[in-house]
């Protein structure tokens, strides 16, 4: 285990809103400086539906763009929108220039196939970074584009922390395109070398292989799954997961955990509002690049 995890004490809980903020303050900066250049990012959000929560994380995110000073377009679509209603939309969108970045919020409509909506986006303003393109990037070991926000937050908790990745064994909960699957990648790849397994709901001695684990994301959205015992002391434990329990959010570690692990990312308040910063970060980067 790298020298720097944390064994036989109470887990250290990783503040992702203070270090989200941070992140939006140097964002803000940048996005000063690019709209002297005459270029004002420019994030559009299409959300379908009437889903309480969706209609939350939008407004976070609007939020977000205010304090970054990026301009933000809403289009608000009924729950009985057809894929090639949204891709319409989405088509409109990708012709006009003063859209930079573009964001379908999750879960789209019944029935809507949420990877035709993700590759009807360009690729140059899929700041969610779930385009083929940008995850065949990825795949191939670059990772100088758009990434998926959530392994991007992640990665930047880890690096926050201090703790060496470099030689640490990593166990990805979750196999999604959305966060296991790139989270895998970019912790197994050149630069930060961490040796990954990936577990999900067919993986055999699943707490076994987990107790193993320097570095232990749970990214399969099921309330408090992950007990102490599948925790190795001193681990660096991320919790991506959320969920309702009795009106409350509750991710997918247990409150026990933080008596065994070295690091503990809180629901709320932890790898949520990170998710937000990359989602902005990325929102610039795919401007700079549309106004070179």
């Amino acid at each position: 285990m790298p020298s720097d995890l944390r064994p036989d004490v109470s887990a250290h809980i990783f503040d992702g809103k203070s270090l989200s903020l941070d992140i939006q303050r140097e964002v803000a900066i940048e996005v000063s400086a690019l709209k002297e250049r005459g270029v004002e990012p420019r994030l559009a959000v299409v959300i379908a539906g009437d889903d309480p929560a969706s209609h939350v994380y939008v407004r976070n995110k609007e939020r977000a763009c205010e304090r970054c000073g990026i301009l933000s377009t809403r289009v608000d679509m009924p729950a009985t929108s057809t894929l090639e209603e949204i891709v319409e939309v989405v088509e409109r969108l990708n012709s006009d220039s003063s859209i930079h970045g573009i964001l379908v919020q999750s879960p789209a409509p019944k029935g809507v196939d949420e990877l035709a909506i993700a590759s009807s986006i360009l690729p140059q303003k899929d700041v969610d970074g779930f385009h083929p393109v940008n995850l065949g990037r990825l795949v191939q070991g670059d990772s100088g584009g758009l990434l998926p926000c959530t392994p991007s937050g992640v990665m930047r908790i880890l690096e926050a922390s201090g703790v060496n990745i470099e030689g640490s064994r990593a166990v990805v909960l979750g196999r999604s395109r959305i966060v296991g699957m790139p989270m895998a990648l970019m912790l197994a790849q050149k630069g930060s070398d961490a040796t990954v397994t990936i577990a999900h709901s067919r993986t055999a001695d699943i707490e076994a292989i987990c107790s193993e684990a320097d570095i232990l994301v749970a990214a399969v959205g099921s309330a408090h799954m992950v007990g102490a015992h599948w925790v190795k002391p001193g681990a660096f434990v991320i919790d991506v997961g959320i969920s309702r329990v009795e009106g409350r959010l509750a991710g997918d570690v247990s409150p026990e955990v933080s008596e065994i692990a070295g690091w503990l990312t809180p629901v709320p308040g932890g790898v949520g509002p990170m998710t937000i910063a990359m989602l902005m970060r990325n929102t610039l980067r795919a401007a700079e690049w549309q106004a070179d």
